[in-house]
Order: structure tokens, then sequence, then C-alpha cells
């Protein structure tokens, strides 16, 4: 699939399909991996890098990056931490409650 086919997660919740009960469900289970792939594929794009140096800056293999990128993984913050480093970013983890957001960065 080339980028200009590629569908990201706003095509999705936009389309009739997203509207579907087993859709949906199967959205928000997979949620956070989506939107971490998507995240990092932009960033990967933005900087001209192929899947494979990417890994390269990564320590990881192409088809590790693909998997990655497609949703297909359930990272480690070990391996978020080496993508985020190889692509010039910073890797923030939060908890916060449904109801409330707050910052809890000076507790």
């Amino acid at each position: 699939m080339s980028a200009s086919q590629r569908r990201t997660l706003a095509d999705l919740k936009s389309s009739e399909r997203f509207n579907r009960p087993a859709v949906r469900e199967a959205y928000e289970h997979t949620r956070l991996r989506f939107e971490l792939a998507e995240a990092v594929r932009k960033r990967r794009e933005e900087l001209g890098w192929s899947q494979a140096e990417l890994g390269r800056h990564a320590g990881m293999t192409q088809s590790s990056v693909a998997r990655f990128e497609a949703g297909g993984t359930q990272p480690t913050l070990s391996t978020l931490e080496k993508l985020a480093e190889a692509l010039g970013l910073t890797l923030e983890v939060k908890m916060e409650s449904r109801g409330q957001q707050r910052d809890l960065s000076h507790v």
C-alpha cells in the first residue's frame, strides 16, 4: 500500500465501518498501539527515512519496525525508548483518571 493509499486513524474514525460496535470495540482495545504506530510512522516519514533506516538507528530490524507501524505488536517500554531516541523524540508516559485529566508531574 502506498503512502497515498494508506488509511489513517482519522480515516477509520470517519468511516461508516467505525459505527459498527465490533469495529469500535476492537479499536478501543488496540487504540494506544495504533496511535503510537501512527506517530512513529509520521515522524519517520518527516525525516525521509525508510523502515530499514529507522531500524538501523533504533537497533531493530526493518520487519520489526513494519510490525510496529502496522499496530501488530504490543511494544515494551524499551522498544518505545529506542524508537523515540532514534526519531529525536521524547517518550512521555502518563496515567490519568478517565474523568479528570490533571498534571501529576509535581507529585
